[in-house]
């Protein structure tokens, strides 16, 4: 958990190839479903297009849809989800009828301004997906993706004011899950500044022994 911006897709990514079990993302999800044009990707583009976060009745679906497909059964890392009260008493549902718990809860930190500089900076490649920062990782042609050649965009939900709305309603709608979480002893707070490795090897200290 954590703000926009704040790298968990990366650090999710990294511990799937870690602890070998699936990186549930619900934002990459949605992203998919708004590209392949779905019933649910039409449903949630108008809140991805203005920042705001997608009804928590079609987030449990989506959620518990995942979660109950064969490769979870061992163990998921749910990136971007709950981010509301309401999402918290969903997911405890959902996985109340899987029969999972949660290990950790892990909430990465870092400054606003970081946050709107890495977002509005991202640009991604429409075809194969790969993704760039106009600073701190360019393409070798401006504005053309290294890997196919195809001109990169900018993601409707990077553009800065939509950013910034996004840490608004981060604020006002996903803080109080962090108190939730807290509350049960299974929470950590990760500096997420810094190098990826940097913040990878701090998460790794984070997680349970066994």
């Amino acid at each position: 958990m954590g703000p926009p911006g704040v790298g968990k897709g990366t650090q999710a990514r990294k511990l799937t190839e870690f602890l070998r079990v699936p990186h549930v993302s619900t934002g990459d999800i949605l992203r998919e479903a708004v590209h392949d044009g779905t019933a649910l990707g039409k449903k949630v583009r108008p809140y991805l297009d203005a920042g705001q976060l997608v009804p928590d009745e079609l987030m449990a679906d989506l959620v518990a849809e995942r979660l109950g497909r064969p490769d979870a059964r061992v163990g998921f890392i749910l990136d971007g989800y709950p981010r509301t009260l309401e999402q918290v008493a969903a997911l405890d549902r959902i996985l109340g009828r899987l029969g999972a718990t949660l290990d950790r809860v892990f909430v990465f930190t870092t400054e606003e301004t970081e946050v709107v500089r890495r977002l509005s900076g991202r640009r991604v490649c429409p075809n194969c997906g790969a993704l760039y920062h106009v600073e701190s990782r360019p393409p070798k042609g401006a504005g053309v993706c290294d890997s196919c050649s195809s001109a990169l965009v900018q993601r409707p939900d990077d553009q800065e004011d939509v950013v910034r709305r996004r840490l608004l309603v981060y604020r006002a709608q996903t803080l109080p899950v962090l108190g939730a979480y807290r509350g049960r002893g299974i929470q950590v707070e990760l500096d997420g500044g810094g190098e990826a490795e940097t913040v990878y090897e701090r998460l790794k200290k984070g997680l349970p022994e066994a």
